[in-house]
């Protein structure tokens, strides 16, 4: 005789294993690595083009939709652990339920382990921008990742390799983020770079930028930039903010581009003055209609360090403002 009662356990039993909900997974780090026969470089034409990377992946991804993804590119003499440590960017990507990239310069590409934003073929769009572009594409696939919400940011050297993506592949990127970085193609050449970093640009940046609008598809732009720069930075000094707000109105057709001295800011939509921590912060803007094209953000007493970060690392100035809070508010406020 059947047992019906035992029967009728065991299949509660069993819809109740295939409908459970699955714990969510936890927060970790992956590693992987990208390459592209675009990727060589002419200042280092021995290196294969291939870099690896890190990828941080926020707890319970697997269960969400479509997530936004942060590229966090390092500066030299970082490392992504450097970077992602001293952001605190972990926090910011579970907040925000984001995936992040943190691409790895390769030893032996550069003796400081710089990423090589003068080199020609780089700030054409070839060379290192190949592969960070490279590894996007890569983990927009192994990922479940919103392709109209990937941002680009990054630290000096990093923040200079970030303002070349946005400026060569806006059909991935959606926004770009520079801290105490340079406007692409600054450098006329590799012997130029040290004097450009401490002297602003020795090309016309803000024709790079309408050259490189002309070269792209409309529908993918405007493609905003923020730009935090600290007023005594000595490595990296307030001038290349300025050639990369001109360079990104360029970009984004703002009637500013070309206006006042190309050393100075030219006449924001709206600017503000706040304090934090005893620093003044003055924030510049300009839009089109009411979209973000740029912001300029001045740190008083900042130098050559990620505002906000954590001291225990290289490369971070602990006193506020939070560059990463506003990277996240960045992506937080961008459309969809």
């Amino acid at each position: 005789m059947v047992d019906l009662r035992g029967l009728w356990s065991r299949a509660k039993a069993f819809f109740a294993r295939l409908f459970r909900r699955k714990p969510p997974e936890p927060a970790r780090f992956e590693t992987g690595g990208k390459g592209t026969f675009r990727g060589f470089l002419a200042v280092a034409p021995w290196i294969l083009p291939q870099r690896d990377y890190l990828v941080y992946v926020p707890k319970g991804h697997a269960n969400r939709p479509e997530a936004p993804l942060i590229v966090l590119i390092h500066g030299c003499q970082q490392t992504p652990e450097d970077i992602a440590a001293g952001t605190r960017i972990a926090d910011t990507a579970d907040d925000l339920g984001c995936l992040v990239l943190l691409p790895r310069q390769k030893n032996g590409a550069n003796r400081w382990g710089c990423w090589n934003w003068y080199d020609g073929g780089t700030a054409r769009g070839w060379g290192e921008t190949a592969i960070v572009a490279a590894q996007i594409e890569e983990v927009r696939d192994r990922y479940r990742i919103d392709r109209r919400r990937v941002f680009v940011a990054g630290m000096s050297s990093g923040g200079g390799l970030a303002a070349i993506l946005g400026l060569r592949r806006p059909d991935l990127v959606a926004g770009t983020f520079i801290h105490s970085g340079t406007a692409c193609g600054a450098a006329s050449s590799p012997y130029m770079a040290l004097a450009v970093i401490s002297n602003g640009a020795d090309t016309d940046v803000a024709q790079t930028g309408a050259d490189a609008r002309a070269a792209a598809d409309p529908s993918t732009l405007p493609v905003p930039l923020i730009a935090i720069q600290g007023s005594l930075d000595t490595a990296v000094p307030p001038i290349n903010a300025v050639q990369l707000v001109r360079q990104y109105l360029a970009l984004n057709a703002h009637p500013a581009a070309t206006s006042g001295a190309v050393t100075e800011l030219p006449s924001p939509d709206r600017v503000a003055s706040t304090t934090t921590n005893g620093r003044q912060v003055t924030t510049s803007e300009w839009n089109n209609g009411p979209r973000l094209v740029a912001r300029h953000v001045l740190i008083d007493g900042l130098g050559h360090a990620w505002s906000g970060g954590d001291e225990q690392y290289p490369y971070n100035d602990a006193h506020g403002p939070d560059a990463t809070g506003l990277l996240g508010a960045f992506v937080r406020s961008a459309p969809p």
